[in-house]
């Protein structure tokens, strides 16, 4: 089955075929036919449990995001931050097992937490990272009700200091 994901403006899971044997299995993870994708770079994120990343965006350069989780259990929430779009400011979340994938249009934020021991997660780019527009909304802001599960989260310092969801409105036309 081929998802056209350019035709996408919401998040979607995507269960690719694990084919298993007495070795372990084998999984095909980014066919470009099959996506319609223009992947530019892949990145890898290696977390323990407690961790959480996010909640990301780029300013100008949004990135089309499709995660592959290959080790560990997360919960993946996003955030629409399109403000011409009617589910401005709506919260998804899911939750991703090893081999689980989740595509996100470029007008999402997005973070994570490794509800695992461990967790990798591979990002597949439509678009290169670029750290000066890089920005994002923190984890716990009372307005984006994320409700995640960890009650002592390990976050980097740069999370820590994100904006909220309110100064995010004030701050940016729309992404």
């Amino acid at each position: 089955m081929n998802i056209n994901l350019k035709n996408l403006s919401n998040p979607v899971k995507i269960n690719q075929k694990k084919f298993f044997d007495s070795r372990g299995y084998f999984q095909e993870i980014f066919l470009n036919k099959k996506f319609n994708l223009n992947i530019k770079f892949t990145a890898i994120a290696k977390s323990k449990k407690n961790v959480i990343r996010g909640l990301h965006f780029q300013i100008k350069n949004q990135q089309t995001k499709l995660l592959h989780v290959t080790e560990g259990k997360i919960i993946d929430v996003v955030i629409n931050l399109k403000k011409n779009s009617k589910n401005f400011g709506k919260v998804s979340k899911f939750f991703l097992y090893e081999g689980d994938m989740l595509f996100i249009p470029k007008h999402y934020g997005h973070g994570y937490e490794c509800l695992s021991n461990k967790c990798t997660v591979l990002y597949h780019l439509e678009k290169y990272r670029n750290a000066k527009y890089e920005s994002g909304i923190i984890f716990n802001d009372k307005k984006v009700k994320s409700k995640w599960i960890t009650k002592k989260p390990i976050l980097s310092k740069r999370d820590q200091s994100l904006i909220s969801f309110e100064e995010f409105k004030k701050k940016y036309k729309t992404l």
